[in-house]
């Protein structure tokens, strides 16, 4: 536990100075963290029947990633991305010549890297630049109300939590939890929105919402994957918590949705 405490206590101190110390900061943090998860990702699904394209994967991440980010920063380059296109092809063609018996397979795990990761990260850095110029409210909100919820839904499962609320994927979960961590995430919702008045006490009650749902869905995701290839942790980077993906589940499917709301509705 002094473990664990300790490894989140500094991972934090880490991610909110990104967050807070300016655009430059923030877009390569989430940029190399990016990049990690999905390298933890093809060592997590690698196996004696498996093997996605590790270097290929992590090449064409930054392909897609890098000019995303430099668009958000600079407002131009954005056509660069277009260079992913013939690396995705160069990859079935490198396809052709590895031995393996499933390479399909392989090549499903190498492009759903890109899907389950680098988009998901893309919008989140994207939701820091919605206004135009960079903004660190939306980014720092989205971290704090999934941080509420996750610790919310902890707390709530453990004193209360008697419901499953999806036991086949993840058996420690429950309804109890679940609207717990709603509780506490729109409890933070509220607080922000004191704050940070660029968005209203809906806007943030409503993104708080999409947060606990859509973080509720990639935990479980995540725990569906796990289960599947016979895992307990997707890594051990960081020790007491397991890996980055066991960290950042929640995001991936929230930061979309949020980046959506404030996108056509906000």
């Amino acid at each position: 536990m002094r473990t664990r405490a300790i490894t989140g206590f500094f991972f934090v101190l880490v991610m909110l100075a990104s967050v807070l110390t300016g655009a430059y900061s923030f877009a390569i943090f989430f940029l190399v963290l990016a990049i990690l998860c999905v390298n933890e990702f093809y060592s997590l699904v690698r196996s004696e029947s498996l093997s996605p394209q590790h270097v290929g994967g992590l090449i064409l991440s930054l392909f897609v990633y890098v000019p995303v980010i430099y668009y958000l920063l600079e407002g131009a380059g954005l056509h660069y991305i277009l260079l992913s296109a013939p690396l995705a092809v160069l990859l079935c063609i490198i396809e052709l010549y590895r031995k393996s018996d499933r390479p399909f397979h392989n090549l499903a795990f190498t492009y759903f890297a890109i899907c389950y990761l680098i988009v998901p990260f893309i919008f989140f850095s994207a939701s820091a630049f919605i206004s135009g110029d960079y903004n660190f409210h939306i980014p720092l909100g989205i971290l704090l109300l999934l941080w509420a919820s996750d610790t919310g839904a902890y707390l709530f499962g453990v004193k209360l939590g008697k419901t499953k609320l999806f036991e086949r994927h993840s058996p420690k979960k429950t309804w109890e939890g679940f609207f717990g961590g709603m509780f506490s995430s729109l409890l933070v919702a509220f607080i922000l929105s004191t704050q940070y008045i660029e968005l209203s006490v809906f806007d943030w009650s409503a993104i708080s919402l999409l947060i606990v749902v859509g973080g509720t869905f990639g935990d479980l995701c995540e725990s569906m994957l796990k289960r599947s290839i016979g895992k307990k942790d997707s890594g051990s980077l960081l020790p007491g918590h397991g890996g980055l993906l066991d960290r950042f589940d929640g995001l991936l499917f929230a930061a979309p949705l949020v980046f959506v709301y404030l996108y056509f509705v906000s």
